[in-house]
């Protein structure tokens, strides 16, 4: 049986209410008094067969007396009577039904039949089903109020170009209280609870269709089917949504890290920053960020870069937009000569620097602060966003209506570029501001949060229009490889490895040797033996032939002490001592839920005790590469410190980007790669993947 379109839950023509209650303060009665207020366009039709009427509606005895098929059923009954009322509606047709009772999945395996019981009877008929334990949903702009939200007794919300998506109830419901009281008008509601058929990525898919949507606000603890999130995520980009997405607590992850760097360094958490980024959406780490993020991304405005010019009336606020700017990667670039010279012009009492310091004297003078707004902000003068500090001006006796008339009258000069006010005022000062165009911000660390946000969320749209990355052919699946083969398929893949040869006897190794030249390392290798360095299996910086045959046989010797005779091994891998160099780590892990990521970070205490790692979802260009290497606390020791010379970044960037394209070509074969070291040499000099372990998974 085919399922039921998303439209019919969100815009239904239709709705019963079974179990309605005539006290609208009751649980029961919430949805249908919030629909009534809200003047729903469609048909209600609440369902209790104990009252004629319920809040003066006509009530029916059961769902086959009503006098038509409802889209949606809102069942508001005790959870004993639900079963019933799913089988009712699926039997009727009916289109979608939303449950908010509790006691199912999320208490005990009992539970969880009885949820499945419920999803079983709908699927008799394609019918869709929001919860169990849910708080159901809401069409704003229609007035369908499928919930028992307690908040909306406050204020129903304004039908804005914003939709929440939550599986928490509880959030999802202070989110959009949130959000209203910041002046955001949010359009549609989904909280999902234990989400047995409509999900937090169904929800996002179907949002991502709506034309009145620009903005997806999300939070989840977890998902339960990764092919429909990451699609709806997918669809969420293409349609050019901005997604401020909030993921919370771990999941398990049923990977063994006892083989692999990577593996415990690659945490769930991290893998979910690399997904979301993967997807351009922002992940906020607090409800206020989060809140933050989606007001200043429903004004549609993402500026180009992160130049961004400081006006305001007192130098203290700018210092510390100054330093909150630098927190979040904004740059507070010096004025341009000639935006520098006019700005003279306009104020001979401020000093003209970035930030502009107007001083307090700009307040009487509102002619030269509309003037000075627009310098600043216009393109020409270099700068992607533009925060006025006003401090508490607007609360001055008679300031607020002159300064808004005066910021009123500027708004159609300024209406394409992304301004912020940096101030306090009362409430209805702010609403008429914000009309015009403006952000609003009571703190100078909000405003530049909120600015570098749009700024991530520009670049992750920039980085989609780059297209597809091109994946190699995947290695066949099954079997161990040895260090050398592990170097053979990862130099195929375009990884830089340095030149060795696999010797089966002692002269084999000396004229191996010979040919690459000495100092030599040795090394046994078998796909046997994981961790050379425990049985004594490498040895370094040997000068000659005679001290090479010798240490062919004392790798054969420890090999056989640790279990391994010499015919179990594939060889002694000869290769040159590479020239000292940065050591660092690139790895592959394939996440059980979203598949291969890539990760990069310094080699050594960096890595295994300082957890300074970048990891992203394979594929990555070398662009996104870059981004990855500079994201390490450890950046600078790879940019030239102390006189030191820069690392063959471009180099380092090849590599990974080459290893994450093998990485996705090869999700469904192996289980992680690590190459520890890559060692990178100064600009110029290249690097190579000293060592290299590849597992495969088994037929």
């Amino acid at each position: 049986m085919d399922l039921k379109s998303l439209d019919v839950l969100l815009k239904p023509r239709s709705v019963a209410v079974i179990g309605a209650s005539d006290n609208p303060h009751r649980l029961p009665g919430m949805s249908l008094a919030y629909m009534k207020l809200a003047g729903f366009e469609g048909d209600l039709w609440p369902v209790n067969p104990k009252r004629e009427t319920v809040q003066g509606l006509k009530a029916y005895p059961s769902v086959d007396d009503l006098p038509g098929t409802p889209d949606v059923a809102i069942i508001a009954t005790p959870a004993h009577l639900v079963q019933q009322a799913v089988e009712d509606c699926s039997r009727l047709g009916v289109g979608a039904v939303v449950i908010f009772a509790v006691g199912y999945s999320e208490a005990n395996e009992e539970g969880r039949k009885a949820e499945q019981a419920l999803l079983d009877a709908a699927r008799k008929s394609g019918m869709r089903v929001l919860g169990p334990n849910c708080l159901g949903c809401f069409n704003a702009a229609t007035g369908y109020y499928g919930t028992i939200s307690i908040s909306l007794a406050s204020g129903l919300p304004t039908a804005g170009n914003v939709a929440v998506v939550s599986q928490s109830g509880a959030y999802g419901e202070q989110l959009a209280y949130l959000l209203k009281e910041r002046g955001v008008g949010v359009r549609y509601l989904v909280t999902t609870g234990n989400a047995c058929d409509v999900d937090v990525g169904s929800a996002i898919d179907w949002m991502a269709a709506q034309d009145d949507v620009d903005v997806i606000v999300g939070y989840a603890e977890g998902v339960g089917d990764r092919d429909r999130f990451v699609s709806a995520l997918e669809r969420a980009q293409a349609a050019g949504k901005q997604l401020v997405f909030m993921k919370v607590g771990q999941s398990e992850t049923g990977m063994a890290a006892a083989m692999s760097h990577t593996a415990s360094l690659a945490g769930d958490d991290k893998v979910w920053d690399a997904v979301l980024r993967k997807y351009g959406a922002y992940r906020p780490v607090s409800t206020e960020e989060q809140v933050d993020i989606a007001y200043a991304a429903s004004r549609g405005l993402l500026p180009a870069g992160r130049k961004l010019g400081i006006l305001t009336v007192s130098g203290g606020f700018g210092i510390q937009l100054c330093d909150a700017a630098d927190q979040y990667g904004l740059e507070v670039a010096p004025l341009r000569d000639e935006v520098a010279r006019e700005l003279t012009e306009l104020l001979p009492f401020g000093s003209i620097n970035n930030p502009v310091d107007a001083s307090g004297q700009i307040v009487g003078e509102l002619e030269r602060l509309k003037a000075s707004i627009a310098c600043l902000s216009d393109p020409a003068a270099g700068y992607d966003a533009t925060a006025v500090i006003l401090g508490s001006v607007p609360l001055g006796p008679g300031m607020g209506t002159v300064l808004v008339d005066a910021l009123l009258e500027l708004a159609p000069t300024v209406r394409d570029r992304l301004v912020a006010l940096c101030c306090v005022a009362d409430r209805e000062t702010v609403l008429r501001v914000e009309q015009a165009g403006y952000l609003v911000f009571a703190d100078v660390h909000d405003a530049a949060r909120a600015i570098a946000a749009l700024a991530t969320l520009s670049e992750y749209k920039s980085r989609q229009a780059s297209g597809a990355i091109a994946l190699p052919s995947p290695i066949p699946r099954g079997g161990k490889l040895s260090e050398f083969d592990a170097k053979r398929v990862l130099e195929a893949a375009g990884l830089p490895v340095p030149p060795e040869r696999l010797a089966r006897s002692a002269d084999e190794a000396v004229a191996a040797a010979d040919a690459i030249g000495y100092p030599v390392v040795l090394k046994v290798c078998s796909p046997d033996i994981l961790h050379k360095t425990e049985i004594g299996g490498i040895l370094l910086n040997l000068p000659d032939a005679s001290a090479v045959r010798e240490g062919y046989a004392t790798l054969v010797e420890r090999a056989a002490s640790a279990g391994f005779a010499e015919s179990a091994l594939q060889g002694i891998l000869v290769t040159g001592m590479a020239p000292r160099g940065t050591e660092t780590i690139l790895g592959v892990q394939v996440d059980p839920t979203f598949g291969s990521t890539v990760l990069f970070g310094l080699g050594g205490i960096h890595v295994e005790v300082m957890k300074d790692s970048a990891l992203r979802l394979a594929p990555v260009s070398e662009e996104e590469a870059h981004e990855m290497i500079r994201e390490i606390k450890s950046f600078p020791l790879l940019n030239g410190v102390r006189g030191s010379r820069p690392s063959d970044l471009d180099t380092l960037a090849r590599a990974i980007a080459s290893l994450s394209r093998f990485a996705a070509a090869n999700a469904d074969t192996i289980t992680s790669v690590d190459v520890n070291p890559f060692v990178v040499w100064e600009e110029g000099k290249g690097g190579a993947a000293l060592d290299a372990l590849i597992s495969v998974r088994e037929d």
